[in-house]
């Protein structure tokens, strides 16, 4: 079930930044950063009460011009009413109310996305008050005071956020298709791959449009099971500020992969694999969703016999925080091993869903330990107890042990490996979670 998503709207200096740290706490800045996968802090998840979010910061880059950041806001509130169940819009109570103020606002209200409006830097209730009334004025309803520094009113605010929330969960629950995400940078031709998937005989094409967001998901019928395709391509925007397409497609991606079972990261065959392709992988790895590196224009290509090893191998090193990805290399030109992508998706689904009785699972783990001995430290051994296994889509585990501190991500690793040895599970990344028991137990 995905996650909804919220979108943080707003001028430069307001706050934004400040209020999403406070929103996303600590846990954001200590998630290991894998090599080569740098750190916009855009996305963060948000637990409130007992409901989960995906929360977005669409700003970013600071417009120089006041002309400029008209243009710049409008195209941050369009990315926020694009891909955003509820939208934040803050403003700040100290520079009062703005002309750029009204006019985002207008364009927020003519969404009919839910908009909560946020009063930023109140300080003090008592004194500030009749300044936060102003706020009326932009006729999006109710304005929340809150102090994201000091994190005062946040609690009222979330209350309004979540209130938002779609509630016919029920109805996208029973939705069995596996959903798959086509993502990549611009131009690399996602919209080619999804054509030429619905391009063929066998297909049959019905668009729904995208419950509450505007992407368009299409269903592919194929071997007499339908694949629902998430594309991200069918909505790009002429775009005035050349730096800003980066940022606004992973606030697109982030939101066609939390929807996404199986995320098809699209590389272009000239180009290889670049430092923005390693920041969607992250994402995708992050979210634990089954991945396929799908190289296009590969008929573009000078190939010798040793070309797709060599390709390969560079893109696993770039990509090293998921050797578990498949690989397939294809031209969406010509339709060259089009068809196996199909073949790979089923395959992924497989894997995410593969179950490991527990018994299985405790043999491979005592074999493992015998041929490698867990990592002690002071005299004290590492002990590993048992693991089961607690849930599919990605398969998650977890292991008792007598001591968490002394069960090293490498250990873990380790055991992660011997698993894959045996089973495979080749295209979903695997969740382990480590618990500790006491030595009486």
């Amino acid at each position: 079930m995905s996650k909804p998503i919220v979108a943080i709207v707003g001028r430069p200096n307001v706050g934004k930044s400040t209020l999403f740290n406070a929103l996303a706490g600590e846990r954001i800045a200590i998630v290991q950063d894998f090599p080569g996968v740098t750190r916009d802090r855009i996305y963060a998840d948000v637990t409130w009460l007992d409901k989960q979010f995906t929360m977005i910061d669409t700003g970013g880059i600071e417009p120089e011009s006041s002309d400029v950041l008209l243009s710049y806001m409008r195209q941050q509130a369009e990315i926020a009413i694009e891909t955003a169940d509820v939208i934040m819009f803050i403003v700040d109570v100290r520079q009062g109310l703005v002309d750029d103020d009204f006019k985002v606002a207008d364009m927020l209200r003519r969404s009919t996305k839910p908009v909560i409006l946020v009063v930023n830097k109140v300080d003090s209730f008592e004194k500030l008050m009749p300044d936060v009334y102003e706020f009326y004025n932009l006729g999006i309803g109710d304005p929340f005071p809150v102090s994201a520094a000091s994190k005062l009113g946040l609690g009222d605010m979330l209350d309004e956020v979540i209130s938002h929330f779609p509630t016919d969960a029920a109805s996208e629950e029973e939705d069995e298709r596996p959903r798959i995400a086509i993502v990549g940078k611009p131009n690399v031709g996602k919209s080619s791959i999804i054509n030429k998937l619905l391009g063929e005989d066998r297909v049959i094409v019905s668009d729904i449009a995208g419950t509450t967001r505007d992407a368009i998901d299409t269903t592919v019928t194929y071997n007499k099971k339908e694949y629902v395709f998430i594309d991200t391509a069918g909505l790009r925007r002429k775009n005035k500020i050349k730096e800003d397409i980066e940022r606004f497609s992973i606030v697109r991606t982030v939101s066609a992969v939390e929807r996404a079972d199986i995320v098809v990261l699209v590389i272009d065959a000239g180009e290889g694999v670049t430092e923005q392709d390693a920041k969607i992988a992250g994402i995708a790895h992050e979210r634990g969703k089954g991945v396929i590196i799908t190289v296009n224009k590969w008929d573009s290509i000078e190939k010798n016999d040793k070309t797709i090893y060599q390709y390969s191998a560079k893109i696993k090193q770039t990509l090293s925080f998921m050797p578990y990805a498949e690989m397939i290399f294809i031209s969406a030109l010509t339709g060259q091993r089009m068809p196996k992508m199909f073949d790979l998706i089923e395959q992924v689904i497989q894997n995410q869903n593969l179950r490991v009785s527990t018994g299985v699972l405790n043999e491979i783990m005592t074999e493992a330990v015998a041929m490698q001995q867990p990592p002690s430290d002071k005299g004290k051994r590492l002990k590993l107890y048992y693991i089961t296994q607690v849930s599919v889509k990605p398969p998650t585990f977890v292991i008792f042990v007598n001591d968490k501190q002394l069960m090293h991500f490498s250990y873990t690793r380790y055991i992660e490996n011997k698993i894959r040895e045996a089973f495979g599970f080749a295209g979903t990344s695997l969740k382990f979670f480590i618990r500790e028991r006491k030595e009486k137990e």
